[in-house]
C-alpha cells in the first residue's frame, strides 16, 4: 500500500505547548502554523475601543460578556486567538472548557488588520472561513489604516459581507439590541 507523501507539517494544539511564551500570538489554522508579532499601538487602541463600547453595552444590558483576545480551539488544528469576541450569557455556559478556553463558536468575533498582506489574508481569507464554518453569528473586520469595518453575518450557514462602514457610519447589530458605536469613535 503507498501512502501519500507530503512535504506539509500538520500542526496541532498539543504543538503550541511547546512554543515559548515570548510575546508572540501562535495560531493554527487547517493545521497551518501562523506566527505573529506584538500588533501595532493603533490596532490595540481599536481593539480596547471596540472593548469598551460592547463591555458598557453588555453591562448595561447584561446580555453577555466581551473579552479580547481569548484563544478559541476548534479543533487540534483549529486553534485561533481573534482580536475580541462578544458570547451571549447562554452561550458562553457550554463554550468554556476546563481550562476556561472557548471551545466553540462566540456569537460575535472581531479581528483588527496587522499590516502586512499575510496578515490581511489571514483574516479576510482563512479566518473568515473558519469562522463561518464554526458557526460564528457575525464577524468584524476592523481596518484601522483605511478607518472602515467589514460587517460580516451569517446567511444560510455563511458568513456574508453586509457592510462596509466608514468614519461617518455607525456599527449596529440586530444581535445586539440597542447597541451602536461611531465608527469615528474606534479611529479617534
Amino acid at each position: 500500500m503507498n501512502l501519500p507523501i507530503t512535504d506539509r507539517v500538520i500542526w496541532t494544539t498539543a504543538d503550541l505547548d511547546l512554543f515559548p511564551d515570548n510575546g508572540n500570538r501562535y495560531e493554527i489554522i487547517d493545521g497551518e502554523l501562523f506566527v505573529t508579532r506584538a500588533p501595532h499601538w493603533k490596532h490595540q487602541n481599536a481593539c480596547a475601543r471596540i472593548i469598551i463600547a460592547l463591555g458598557l453595552w453588555s453591562q448595561t444590558t447584561g446580555l453577555g460578556e466581551v473579552v479580547p483576545a481569548p484563544g478559541v480551539i476548534f479543533s487540534d488544528t483549529d486553534a485561533v486567538i481573534p482580536d475580541v469576541v462578544w458570547a451571549s450569557n447562554e452561550r458562553l455556559s457550554v463554550l468554556l472548557d476546563e481550562a476556561g478556553h472557548l471551545t466553540a463558536a462566540p456569537e460575535l468575533v472581531v479581528e483588527v488588520l496587522s499590516s502586512g498582506s499575510e496578515n490581511e489574508k489571514r483574516d479576510k481569507e482563512l479566518k473568515l472561513k473558519l469562522y463561518s464554518a464554526r458557526g460564528v453569528r457575525e464577524y468584524w473586520i476592523v481596518d484601522w489604516h483605511k478607518q472602515q469595518v467589514e460587517v460580516y453575518r451569517r446567511d444560510r450557514a455563511v458568513l456574508n459581507l453586509v457592510a462596509t462602514l466608514m468614519s461617518g457610519d455607525e456599527l449596529n447589530s440586530p444581535m445586539l439590541p440597542g447597541f451602536t458605536c461611531a465608527i469615528a469613535l474606534l479611529f479617534a
